[in-house]
């Protein structure tokens, strides 16, 4: 059990644990919920808020990092992380499918919707937290590979399924261009839902034109 505030490497012992169970900060009624957790009476849905390397000299490690050129491998370790930005386990699965773009193609400061269906494919039931990833696909300047627009948590029985509904407006697309202007430009973007930054289930292609 973890408790702390910041990532921590485990080289040293992560192979000798049959589980990792981060609590932060839990506060006085952490060793209830703790209990919960472990003694199956609640199903854990927490996701991690940031990116957890598998060795300090990967430091600074982030999942939206600039695209530089460059593999994901070191001389001597992964550039992976151990732990990815959005993770997080639970004692049931899920399934995502059926995305769909309500308009495909909008103007720059129009909105559009992106859906899909997350079903529970466990014999438990549990939250998922549901990831909205948006990557500006072409740009005049260098954008992240990704970046976080938006999570919804839904809470399904096994069996169940729900309709996961995103809207996607001009401001989720803007980024400073070469004179320091706040714009939406034109162009590709591509639209990614996942459980995690590394786990990302379905992908779209919006399309944004000039007005």
């Amino acid at each position: 059990m973890l408790t702390g505030g910041s990532a921590i490497t485990m080289n040293n012992w992560i192979d000798k644990v049959d589980a990792i169970i981060d609590v932060w900060y839990a506060g006085e009624q952490g060793g209830n919920a703790i209990a919960d957790v472990l003694f199956g009476d609640y199903n854990p849905a927490g996701r991690l808020p940031i990116t957890f390397p598998l060795h300090e000299a990967q430091l600074p490690l982030v999942y939206n990092h600039k695209p530089t050129g460059r593999g994901d491998d070191y001389n001597n370790l992964s550039g992976l992380p151990l732990f990815p930005f959005g993770f997080g386990l639970s004692y049931t699965t899920f399934q995502y499918s059926n995305i769909k773009l309500s308009k495909p193609s909008i103007k720059v400061n129009d909105t559009t919707q992106v859906s899909c269906v997350v079903e529970n494919t466990g014999s438990v039931a549990g939250s998922e937290v549901v990831q909205l990833y948006i990557r500006d696909m072409l740009a005049t300047v260098s954008q992240p590979v990704m970046a976080l627009k938006g999570f919804d948590k839904i809470y399904l029985q096994p069996g169940e399924s729900k309709e996961v509904v995103f809207k996607i407006t001009s401001s989720m697309l803007q980024m400073l261009n070469d004179q320091m202007q706040i714009v939406t430009e034109p162009g590709n973007f591509r639209v990614m839902i996942g459980a995690s930054s590394r786990d990302i289930r379905l992908k779209e292609t919006l399309e944004v034109s000039v007005e």
